[in-house]
Order: structure tokens, then C-alpha cells, then sequence
């Protein structure tokens, strides 16, 4: 059996460290193209970057092999990546490659690739992938691998994300906050805003190789949150490294998740007539509250694994307009099949443009249940329904919930955690019960 390579979003790990060593990354050049369907002209890759320090060499190599195999490849230099999926797509290009670790703090890097339609690899591309870096019958290609040529190709992404609001000018809620997390979006999301008429509020733009989402950005919102008070914003936008995902803060300094962002476009493009098929797609971690809330509205809820690939694979299966997670990840199906925090934030200030209410009153509809989310660091990712003692821990936590909340354990798909999930009517309740199958877990496979 083949290793794994790709987890939940592309290949990821420790840059300079198996499978993100210099090797293993030509051979996923080399790889890749062969895994693509061959037509009559040699494949044209298109590569992107966020701002970790590591991207340069990570996109040589992989172009190098790439190349190797009979595809020539473009660098668009550090770019989100919602802009790549986009840019693979409209500018006709036969794949799309992001060099990214999202979230991750800088030592980490990742690999995650776009089809020619802008959609992230399926799992039978990524498996074909992963069996031909096994095939032993080809050689990686020799020598220093050189730099990649580069094409300025992000102000016909900007164009297109700046459509989200097409036709609607912001009278209302004009001055934002934004944190770009010192990553992929440092320069474009200033510029698009301003683009559209907001007085921008710009921190986390000053990148250095090593400060990506250190202490900014939509996991670290607390800076920007002040920021928003302080200067009497009507709103604030957090991105991750890669932009392709955002979490709101309201006018008092509240933030604003997946699950509220979800709940509010859904709503308004109800409304206005543009929510395909009456539903939309939400991951097993969106909050139950998100369900009750949008049943009131005669709006349904098609539930997928977490990760934004299977949310696009079921948008595309049902024709929906709308899906993403609790994380920021949200996807509006007309623009792109993609997570694209920019085009997120957008869509949420054309609801405020023109409803003319501020953020928190928006999202007011939504009342969450009590949720606790506790990570368990493991050695390996045995069966935990193997484990005695956590499988009893969660039938007594199944039997004392009675249908009155959510339990939900899972393995992450880039990390060595185990993921304990509760959503129940009493904090000190759900708290309590968490920890008893973390412990469990701990005892017995804990790192």
C-alpha cells in the first residue's frame, strides 16, 4: 500500500522534512503531470505562494519536476489561494498549484492543487498521485532546479472579486478593519477595498518570511477586535495565510464565524432570490444552532465531512449556491468552487450595503448551543472506538445529550490530534463530558 501524501487540504508538513523535502516536492512536480489527462499541447501549470520563507525553493522544485515531465509552469508570485483556483480556470491554464500551510505557523508548508475548471483535486487524483510518486519504473530529473518565470496576473482576480459587489455602493458601514495575517492577502484585500469605496484599516500587510499568522489573522483575532472598537469600525475581516478564508468582527468587537456568515448570506439570498435549490452545504462541525435557525427559515441543511473540498464536491452534486465551515470557509458556488475569504468579506458588506443593518444585528438570528472543542495530541491514529474505555465514556455522553445536542470525534487530516467535539445545552455539562473521553484517549494513545 502506497503511503498517504495528500490529507484533508493537499499535502502538508514541516518544509525541508519528508514528504516537503526537496526530493519528494520534484517528484510531486513530476507526478502531477503525469496524473493530469494528456491532451494534444503540453500541460501549462500556474503556481502560487503565500509568504513563508520556504515558498521560493518549494515552487523551483516542484516546477523543476513538473517540467521534467513535459508541462511548462508560471509563478504568480504570492498570491491567495482563492486567486489561483480562480486564475487556473479563466486564464485557461491546465492546473493550479498553492504552496501553503494555511493556517500553520511559517516552519510548516503544504501543496494543494486546482483542477482547469478552479476545483480542488478530487480524492481519485490525488490517489493517482500519490501511486505514481511510489513507481519506481521513473527518475526525478537531475541538477539545480532554476527560477520559475512569473506572470502579474492578480488584478484580473481583484476585477473578478470586486464583481461580488457589483452594482451596490457602501453607504452604509464604509470604514473597516482588516487583518491580513502577514500572508497571501497583504497586498490584494487592502486594495480591493479600497477599490470598492471603504475607508481601510490595514494590519497584519508587513510579511517577513517568518511572521505569517504569528499572533494575527483570523486565528488571533483579538488585535484586530480591539482595533475595531478603537477606531469606531463598522466592521472587521481576519484572513488566514492563504486568504482563502475570513472570520467577521461586528462594531463592538464580537466576532462573527463560519456558521454566522452561513447563516446571514443564506438568509439574504433567499430574499433576493438567489439561494439554488433551497439549501445549503455546512460540515459535521457547523453548530446545531445553525440548522434550527436556517429550518425557521425553510432553509435545509446538507452536512459533509470537514475539509472545503467536500463541501464543493456536494454544492457541485445538488447545484447549491452556498456552503463552508465553521473555520471561515465559505463558498458562493457563482463565484468560485473554492473557499475565498475576500469574496467572503465582500458578500457580507453587500448585505450590510443593502440592508442597511450593522453586522451583529445580521447575525442576532443565530442562537449557537454551547459548543467545547477539545484537541488531543497523539503518538498514532488508532481506531478511538477501539479504545474501551473512550468508546464507553462516548455512549454515556450519547445517552446523557437524549437529542438535545451533538457529539462528533474525529482525527485531524493534517495534524496528529484527535478531535472531540460537544454541543449541548449547559457549558459546565459538556465541558465535563469532553474531558472524560479526551482522558480516555490520552491514557492511551496520548503524544
Amino acid at each position: 500500500m502506497n503511503p498517504r501524501l495528500f490529507g484533508t487540504d493537499g499535502v502538508r508538513g514541516r518544509a525541508g522534512v519528508p514528504p516537503l523535502d526537496a526530493k519528494t516536492v520534484r517528484r510531486l512536480g513530476g507526478a502531477l503531470v503525469r496524473a493530469l489527462p494528456r491532451g494534444a499541447e503540453a500541460p501549462h501549470l500556474l503556481i502560487g505562494r503565500d509568504t513563508r520563507e520556504s515558498g521560493e525553493w518549494i515552487e523551483r522544485e516542484l516546477a523543476y519536476g513538473a517540467a521534467a515531465a513535459g508541462a511548462d509552469a508560471t509563478s504568480a508570485g504570492v498570491i491567495s489561494t482563492p486567486a489561483i483556483a480562480y486564475l487556473t480556470r479563466s486564464q485557461g491554464y491546465t492546473a493550479g498549484v498553492v504552496i501553503s500551510a494555511s493556517h500553520n505557523p511559517f516552519e510548516d508548508n503544504g501543496i494543494k492543487v486546482f483542477s482547469g475548471a478552479g476545483e480542488k483535486f478530487t480524492e481519485a487524483l490525488e490517489t493517482a498521485v500519490e501511486n505514481i510518486v511510489a513507481d519506481q519504473s521513473w527518475l526525478d530529473p537531475a541538477g539545480e532546479a532554476p527560477p520559475v518565470a512569473a506572470a502579474h496576473l492578480a488584478d484580473a482576480y481583484l476585477a473578478h472579486a470586486r464583481d461580488a459587489m457589483a452594482g451596490v455602493f457602501p453607504t452604509h458601514a464604509r470604514r473597516i478593519a482588516i487583518d491580513c495575517a502577514n500572508g497571501a492577502t497583504s497586498v490584494l484585500a487592502p486594495a480591493a477595498l479600497r477599490a470598492l469605496g471603504f475607508d481601510v484599516t490595514a494590519i497584519g500587510c508587513e510579511p517577513n518570511g517568518r511572521n505569517i499568522n504569528l499572533g494575527c489573522g483570523s486565528t488571533h483575532p483579538q488585535a484586530l477586535a480591539r482595533l475595531v472598537v478603537e477606531r469606531g469600525c463598522q466592521a472587521g475581516v481576519a484572513f488566514d495565510g492563504d486568504g482563502d478564508r475570513a472570520i467577521l468582527i461586528d462594531a463592538a468587537g464580537t466576532m462573527i464565524d463560519g456558521d454566522a456568515v452561513l447563516y446571514l448570506c443564506a438568509k439574504h439570498m433567499k430574499a433576493t432570490g438567489r439561494l439554488r435549490g433551497g439549501n445549503i452545504v455546512a460540515t459535521v462541525m457547523s453548530n446545531i444552532g445553525l440548522e434550527i435557525a436556517l429550518r425557521e427559515l425553510g432553509i435545509g441543511i446538507v452536512r459533509c465531512p470537514v475539509g472545503d473540498k467536500y463541501v464543493m464536491e456536494e454544492l457541485l452534486r445538488d447545484n447549491l449556491s452556498l456552503g463552508g465551515e465553521q473555520s471561515g470557509h465559505i463558498i458562493f458556488a457563482d463565484s468560485l468552487y473554492t473557499g475565498d475569504g475576500l469574496v467572503t468579506a465582500i458578500n457580507v458588506l453587500r448585505v450590510m450595503a443593502e440592508t442597511g443593518r450593522p453586522l451583529a444585528d445580521l447575525a442576532a438570528g443565530l442562537k449557537t448551543f454551547p459548543q467545547v472543542l477539545l484537541n488531543v495530541r497523539v503518538r498514532e491514529k488508532r481506531d478511538w472506538k477501539a479504545i474501551p474505555a473512550a468508546a464507553a465514556a462516548a455512549e454515556a455522553v450519547e445517552t446523557r445529550l437524549a437529542g438535545r445536542g451533538r457529539l462528533l470525534v474525529r482525527y485531524s487530516g493534517t495534524e496528529p490530534l484527535l478531535r472531540v467535539m460537544i454541543e449541548g445545552e449547559h457549558q459546565a455539562d459538556i465541558e465535563a463530558w469532553a474531558e472524560e473521553i479526551a482522558g480516555a484517549v490520552r491514557a492511551a494513545i496520548g503524544a
